[in-house]
């Protein structure tokens, strides 16, 4: 018999009650307690809709209150001391590591937090000691999920990260030099207890998620795996299905001798079906596959075809008994449930799966290949009849989109000068200081942004009724902007619902869900819109408001204490562009159509926005890239080039068109990209902003090495927390910035947007780091 499997499910909820219930507890609104309760209702509540599709394979310790990484951290007492001798409840340790802490005298900054892999969950960095320790906590979490489950009578498979991904993708503390893969020998023995743990409360099988072995991997982490797995199997302990998933891990087969005493293997065949034989091949004679073949990471419907023919390859040469399908990945990159969407239109609704649903695709599936694809007929029949509607759909194709990308000449890339001759025009047209200070472009959405937002989609208010706010809301933000003598302003962007779903509802070819909610990080969830058919811009998305904040932030229309700060100065203000291919990284896109043609798409469009945008006036425009290193192919090589090609192209395409004068700014957060930053120069980017304050100022080098000629704003405070820095720590981080780069280049700016925060912290915050720039113009640096 094939089992069917499921790596992990979405955690928020079909309504987002945990972002919901951690938001409440973090304002002081739910008590500890209650939040505790509504995990454990969200929990069983998950287990029991897998249970209820037919899944045999149902994952647990695949919950977490804000990330999985930093689950372990607290899990195997990685906690920094600044954390572990704060004197707070455990569970308020655990969140001051994931969003910092200020509060009631304690001051603390957030752990560092990254990408995970190529998609757009951020996990939180476990952060290692150079006289680190480890320690298995009292009530392991997973032993505790394990036997919630147990007890609802679903028995459960446990999923954990494997101990090489745990301390590979982990760093030193900052000011500390430990090499963390050096620290294995020590964490081994708190793996091994957990495990006896698992097997003495039931689990007779773990899933030890082992991702990294999709990496180029250096030899002394390859070399870890055989110490690790010689350990960690055994009688006494459960059986291990080591998963990985986001590539393939052909060029790491060499590690398979060190996994083959290991119950089974999964591999993600949604990403690399090619990977297949080979792996099959470097199995043990009684090893399982558990076939990824379900995608954990997008929402259309598995083409079970072509699915059950991957499976049945496998089962050829494995028997049904050794092959598991299974999603590609955890369905935590999905939304819930496809029930919820009750405006999709029926047509499109009809291609689409999200994580409920590829719960039952995987069972399908199953049961096809164990009892024939006679026992699921009509199951297979609407499937087939799905996939080819959309083949054929009228939605898919415009010839006139097509046509343009066709006549795309490659001088249509480049700008008309060298940075040296538009940076002398863009000093004298906007008559800037040094280090001039900027935001990265959006402001607090307040909860009356929200709800007037609400009551215009709903039609409740008029759309002039709505606009008439939100020129007030741009007013508003113009007028703080001013007063806190910000150089560079931005509109604040209180139209907007998210940088890519504003963008793809003014775009034809999408299509958008009503609660298809992903998480980010913490209790950010997202909605990405959906690319379903070529992409063109019927119409202006930005320019009205843009040029509001505009003419309001050099005319007469501003109130008395605001008008004393502007002594005839003239103030630019930045138009606010998502670039294509953080468009396409963070909706989902088709995967009928090769990426590059669907950023090409995107960039034409964005084109004619920026233009548009130069036209009225906007002279700096900021066209945000920060999924450029997300989509970075995860290996080195000649696929890793092909993808930064037109990623590039597509970047330059949407921005080459303007005039000299006018500035171009992209920004780039969680971007470690040293070993591409021969790309980033290529943008030709007038001024670059990224995320550094996390970073331990480690990007910076690279500029300084690679002599990087124009300008860049490195983040002097993490917006991702609440945490407001004092204007001491800003220098601090400034004088750092000018060993790597000098005062010419330097711009001052938050890591990113301004969005999730809230306007007392924000003002505080600008405020410092804005006293702090001018402290800098008054030194002779």
């Amino acid at each position: 018999m094939v089992q069917s499997s499921v790596l992990g499910f979405p955690r928020m909820g079909a309504k987002r009650e945990l972002k919901k219930a951690t938001e409440a507890y973090w304002s002081d609104k739910l008590s500890r307690d209650d939040l505790l309760k509504e995990g454990k209702r969200l929990r069983l509540e998950h287990w029991k809709i897998q249970k209820d599709a037919g899944v045999d394979v149902i994952p647990s310790n695949d919950f977490s209150f804000y990330d999985h990484l930093l689950d372990h951290i607290e899990l195997f007492n990685v906690i920094p001391k600044r954390y572990s001798e704060l004197p707070v409840d455990p569970i308020d340790i655990y969140f001051a590591m994931g969003r910092s802490r200020q509060r009631d005298g304690v001051d603390v900054p957030a752990l560092e937090m990254v990408k995970w892999f190529d998609s757009n969950y951020h996990y939180v960095k476990p952060t290692f000691q150079d006289d680190q320790t480890f320690k298995l906590a009292d009530n392991p979490k997973p032993v505790v999920e394990f036997l919630e489950a147990k007890e609802a009578g679903i028995i459960t498979r446990p999923v954990l990260i494997g101990p090489v991904s745990f301390l590979a993708l982990g760093k030193a503390d900052r000011d500390q030099s430990v090499d963390p893969i050096s620290l294995l020998s020590k964490l081994l023995p708190v793996y091994i207890e957990l495990l006896e743990k698992l097997k003495a409360a039931g689990a007779e099988t773990v899933q030890i998620d082992e991702p990294v072995l999709v990496y180029d991997l250096a030899p002394k982490i390859k070399a870890a795996f055989k110490p690790a797995y010689e350990k960690l199997v055994g009688d006494k302990l459960p059986q291990l299905m080591v998963a990985t998933y986001f590539g393939d891990i052909v060029h790491n087969l060499d590690v398979f001798p060190a996994l083959q005493n290991v119950y089974g293997i999964h591999i993600d065949l949604v990403r690399n079906p090619e990977q297949l034989n080979l792996v099959i091949g470097r199995l043990g004679s009684s090893q399982v596959l558990s076939a990824g073949v379900v995608d954990g990471r997008n929402i259309w419907k598995t083409n079970f075809q072509q699915a059950i023919e991957k499976v049945e390859a496998a089962i050829q040469k494995l028997g049904k008994d050794r092959v598991i399908v299974a999603t590609s990945s955890s369905l935590l990159h999905t939304p819930h449930s496809l029930e919820s969407e009750k405006k999709l239109p029926v047509e499109v609704k009809d291609w689409f799966s999200f994580a409920v649903q590829k719960a039952t695709e995987v069972v399908i599936i199953a049961k096809a290949v164990t009892d024939g694809p006679n026992s699921v007929q009509e199951a297979l029949e609407a499937n087939a009849k799905s996939v080819q509607a959309r083949a054929s759909s009228k939605r898919t194709n415009n010839k006139a989109v097509k046509d343009r990308q066709a006549s795309v000449k490659p001088e249509d890339h480049d700008r008309k000068s060298q940075f040296h001759v538009r940076y002398a025009q863009q000093k004298e047209k906007l008559n800037l200081p040094k280090f001039p200070t900027t935001t990265i472009g959006s402001f607090p959405q307040t909860g009356e942004i929200r709800k007037q937002r609400g009551l215009f989609t709903k039609g409740d208010i008029t759309a002039q009724q709505y606009e008439d706010f939100i020129n007030g809301q741009i007013e508003d933000v113009i007028n703080k902007q001013v007063n806190l003598d910000l150089d560079v302003l931005v509109h604040g962007e209180p139209e907007r619902n998210d940088m890519v779903q504003y963008f793809g509802e003014q775009l034809d070819g999408y299509v958008f869900t009503t609660n298809g909610w992903v998480q980010s990080y913490g209790s950010r969830c997202v909605r990405p819109p959906i690319i379903v058919g070529d992409i063109s811009r019927p119409a202006p998305m930005t320019v009205k408001e843009s040029k509001y904040a505009l003419d309001y932030a050099n005319g007469e229309k501003v109130d008395q204490n605001t008008e004393k700060k502007r002594n005839g100065k003239f103030r630019p203000v930045k138009g606010m562009l998502t670039g294509p291919i953080t468009c396409l990284r963070w909706s989902f896109p088709r995967d009928d159509v090769h990426q590059s043609v669907q950023a090409q798409q995107l960039a034409l469009a964005l084109r004619d926005e920026v233009l548009d945008l130069e036209t009225n006036g906007i002279w700096v425009i900021q066209v945000d890239e920060p999924a450029l290193r997300e989509g970075l192919p995860l290996r080195k090589g000649e696929e890793r080039e092909k993808y930064l090609q037109w990623a590039v192209d597509a970047f330059k395409l949407a921005t080459a068109g303007v005039q000299d004068g006018t500035q171009i700014h992209s920004h780039f957060c969680y971007s470690e990209f040293q070993d591409f930053f021969h790309a980033i120069a290529a943008l030709d980017a007038d001024v670059l902003s990224i995320e550094n304050s996390k970073s331990d100022a480690k990007l910076l080098s690279v500029f300084k090495d690679q002599k990087y000629p124009r300008h860049i704003g490195p983040g002097v405070y993490d917006i991702h927390a609440p945490r407001v820095p004092p204007e001491a720590e800003i220098r601090e981080r400034i004088t750092e910035m000018l060993e790597n780069l000098t005062s010419e280049q330097l711009w001052i700016n938050p890591d990113c947007g301004l969005k999730t925060r809230g306007w007392p912290e924000t003002i505080a915050s600008l405020t410092n780091m804005v006293n702090a720039a001018k402290y800098f113009r008054l030194q002779k640096t």
